[in-house]
């Protein structure tokens, strides 16, 4: 038996997408660029994925979707086009539990001169708005703030945060990749200025993500060439996974209102059965939560016999997926920096696990999967008194 619950990092591209993006490439081949029949057909095809995007997100215009790589390059296209406009360095605002597609550009701008705040989150992940309110400053340019956390399950109350930016006439960008298809998300009524969002969680293809930007934000784009994409993508467009992200954007917003409830009570399940093992510390906010993600750390983790890691490798030996927080570098286990940020220790945040639900869990699963945890713990921890 093999169970995959590793959903959050990528999903099984669905059979319809890999159908769409076998007639592209057969039929619909052209360059999208080109004027003549071929490349009219190929844009045909990028245009009606970009309404089908847009309607994910509930994007008024599609021209406000911007075809990129994925979420990484979404993200530095976020920050890095935002930064662009200025000749000096100016002030930029984001979460201490940013993913590294954001946190990682934002250091560069720090080296750069750029001034960064990084708000504090508390125990569970959470943004205060009164911590934003109070870090904005006449210089401040950008706000990011990831909308799920991607290690921990937290959801940031975005609509919220996103509006104390607009008041201050920032700009403000959020994460939404693990978002996007769990959770309905209206980017009219969040008032977001710029939106990440990737193909391969939602069951297309790798390869391919967007950047929502609002018509009326500039950006200076990273790449420069041909000018597609409103010249802030320069690049000849990946028509067929471009095809396979929009027919799998268009129909997870049709399964959304039965499969998020569906998650949901798997997720719980799972909890449920998981939160009477001793040392096994829930991560993250139980009542802002993504459907599908359920995360743990080790109060009694010691990054040597025992760890994330430790976890992730037993777990796959037995046919399960799931991953861990923890990085390793030079043989030696770093704690996880989301969970340092949250206040957890440096022994419990080398122990974090998570596990993400998709389409294709069942009850079956992740009764099984808690089974084998609480067996694999018993192994490095005789003494626990672990009920069945």
């Amino acid at each position: 038996m093999q169970i995959y619950l590793d959903y959050g990092a990528t999903t099984p591209t669905r059979p319809e997408a890999i159908a769409v993006m076998q007639a592209v490439l057969t039929e619909q081949w052209g360059n999208p660029s080109s004027l003549h029949e071929w490349g009219q057909r190929a844009a045909t095809v990028v245009e009606q994925a970009r309404i089908q995007v847009a309607g994910l997100i509930n994007a008024d215009d599609p021209e406000s979707i911007i075809f990129t790589s994925g979420g990484t390059e979404a993200n530095n296209l976020a920050v890095m086009g935002v930064a662009r406009l200025y000749s000096t360095p100016q002030h930029i605002i984001i979460s201490s539990v940013e993913h590294s597609a954001i946190a990682e550009p934002v250091q560069l701008l720090e080296l750069w001169g750029w001034q960064v705040t990084k708000l504090p989150v508390d125990a569970k992940g959470r943004v205060s708005p009164i911590d934003l309110e109070d870090a904005l400053q006449d210089n401040t340019v950008l706000v990011s703030v990831i909308y799920g956390q991607s290690e921990v399950g937290t959801i940031q109350p975005i609509a919220e945060l996103a509006n104390i930016a607009r008041s201050h006439n920032v700009l403000f960008h959020t994460d939404a990749v693990q978002v996007a298809g769990r959770l309905p998300i209206d980017v009219e009524q969040l008032r977001v200025d710029l939106l990440s969002i990737s193909s391969h969680k939602i069951y297309g293809p790798q390869g391919a993500g967007t950047l929502y930007v609002h018509p009326s934000v500039k950006l200076v784009s990273l790449l420069s060439g041909g000018g597609q994409e409103r010249r802030l993508r320069s690049g000849t467009q990946a028509v067929p996974t471009i095809a396979g992200f929009g027919i799998a954007a268009e129909l997870i917003k049709q399964e959304m209102p039965t499969e998020t409830p569906r998650l949901i009570k798997l997720r719980d399940r799972l909890f449920a059965q998981l939160t009477n093992i001793p040392g096994f510390i829930p991560t993250g906010d139980k009542g802002h939560r993504l459907p599908h993600h359920v995360s743990f750390c080790l109060e009694y983790a010691d990054g040597e016999k025992l760890s994330g890691k430790t976890l992730v490798r037993q777990l796959n030996s037995a046919g399960i997926g799931i991953s861990a927080g923890s990085a390793c570098h030079s043989g030696k286990l770093t704690p996880s920096p989301i969970l340092l940020a949250m206040g957890y220790s440096q022994k419990a945040a080398l122990g974090g696990i998570r596990m993400t639900l998709g389409r294709y869990t069942t009850e079956a699963d992740v009764d099984w999967v808690a089974i084998v945890l609480k067996q694999v713990l018993e192994r490095f921890k005789p003494e626990l008194q672990i009920v069945y």
